[in-house]
C-alpha cells in the first residue's frame, strides 16, 4: 500500500521501521530543533525582521536545489498550481510568523510544547474538511491534552504571566492550527508535489513581514549577527530537517514519523537551557509531558488499531 510524505509524493509503506530511516526521522526533529536556539540568541532582530531573512535562507537554499536537480521555478509554480496550492502556502505562513513570534515573546517550552497539540488538531480539521472519521482515540487524547494545557496556563499564572507572554503562548497554539491546515491541504491531494510550498510561503514571508517592520519604524536590516542567524535557521535548519524528514517517509508510516517528530519539542527547550540559561518552570514541563503524552498515545493506538493505513491526522509539527 501507499502513503505520501509532507511534500505530497506517494510512496510505499513497509509493514517493518528500517533502522536507518528511523534515524533520519528522529533527526530531522531533531535539525529543527536548532532554530528555536538561533531565534532566541538573535536579541536585536523582532519576529518581523528575524522572519524575513529566515525566509530569504529558505528561498535561495531551496531554488538552489530545484535549479540542481531540473525541477523548475519553485517560486513560480506555488502561485501557479491553483487556490489549494496558494492556501498551503498561506497555512505554512500562518504557522511560521505565529511560531517565530511565540519564541520572541514567551518560553521556548511553551512555544513548543503548546506547538505540539498539532496533530490532535489536524485530525478535527480532517473531520470537517475531508470527512475522516474521528474515532474514540482521537477524542481522548484531545480530552487529556486539553488537561496538559489547563496545567501549563495554571502555572504561568502562578508565576505571573505578562501580556506578551499570553500573546506567544496564544501565538504558539496558532501555530499549531497552521501547520494542520497544511496537512490537510496535502492529505486532500496527496499525489501532487507540494514541494513549491515552502518557498512560496517564504516569499510572501518577505513581503508581508518586511512590510511590517518598515510600518512600526524598524530597518529592514537587523544587526548582521542576528541576520546570519536568522539566515542558517531558514538555509540550514528548516531546509535540511524537512528532507531528512521527507527521506524517512518514504519508508517509515505516518503514526511512527509523527512520534519521531516529537523530538523537535523535547529538544528545543534543552538547547535554550544550555545556549541561554532560560529555565522552564516545573508546571510548564507537567503539562507539556501530559500533552506529549497524549500525541503519543494517540499514535501508538491508531497504528495498533490500524498498522496498515495511516491515521487521520498523523502530521509532523513542521518546519518552524
Amino acid at each position: 500500500m501507499t502513503t505520501t510524505d509532507p511534500s505530497g509524493r506517494p510512496h510505499a509503506v513497509t509493514h517493518g521501521v528500517p533502522l536507518i530511516a528511523s534515524l533520519m526521522g528522529l533527526c530531522a526533529g531533531l535539525v529543527w530543533s536548532f532554530g528555536g536556539l538561533f531565534a532566541k540568541l538573535a536579541t536585536h532582530a523582532d519576529a518581523w525582521q528575524y522572519l524575513v531573512w529566515r525566509s530569504i535562507g529558505v528561498i535561495v537554499v531551496m531554488e538552489l536545489v530545484s535549479r540542481r536537480r531540473r525541477t523548475g521555478f519553485l517560486i513560480g509554480r506555488a502561485f501557479g498550481e491553483g487556490p489549494r496550492m496558494i492556501l498551503a502556502c498561506l497555512s505554512l505562513l500562518l504557522a511560521s510568523v505565529a511560531y517565530v513570534f511565540a519564541l520572541k515573546n514567551t518560553s521556548a517550552a511553551n512555544a513548543a510544547l503548546l506547538a505540539s497539540i498539532t496533530p490532535l488538531i489536524a485530525a478535527v480539521i480532517a473531520r470537517v474538511f475531508l470527512h475522516e472519521r474521528l474515532t474514540a482515540i482521537t477524542v481522548g487524547a484531545i480530552g487529556v491534552a486539553f488537561v496538559g494545557l489547563l496545567v501549563m496556563v495554571n502555572a504561568g499564572s502562578a508565576g505571573g504571566t505578562t501580556s506578551s507572554t499570553t500573546a506567544g503562548n496564544i501565538a504558539a497554539m496558532v501555530s499549531s492550527l497552521g501547520f494542520a491546515s497544511y496537512g490537510a491541504c496535502v492529505r486532500s491531494k496527496p499525489e501532487r508535489d507540494w514541494s513549491p510550498v515552502m518557498p512560496g510561503y517564504a516569499i510572501i514571508a518577505v513581503v508581508g513581514c518586511g512590510a511590517v517592520a518598515l510600518l512600526e519604524g524598524r530597518s529592514f536590516m537587523p544587526p548582521p549577527h542576528d541576520a546570519a542567524l536568522a539566515l542558517v535557521h531558514g538555509g540550514a535548519f528548516i531546509v535540511i530537517g524537512t528532507t531528512l524528514f521527507n527521506r524517512a517517509s518514504r519508508s517509515v508510516p505516518a503514526v511512527a514519523m509523527t512520534i519521531f517528530a516529537q523530538t523537535e519539542t523535547v529538544f528545543v527547550p534543552l538547547w535554550v537551557f544550555i545556549g541561554i540559561g532560560e529555565r522552564p518552570r516545573a508546571g510548564t514541563l507537567v503539562g507539556g509531558a501530559i500533552i506529549l503524552f497524549a500525541v503519543v498515545t494517540k499514535a501508538v493506538l491508531d497504528a495498533a488499531r490500524a498498522p496498515s493505513r495511516p491515521s487521520p491526522g498523523t502530521v509532523a509539527p513542521g518546519p518552524a
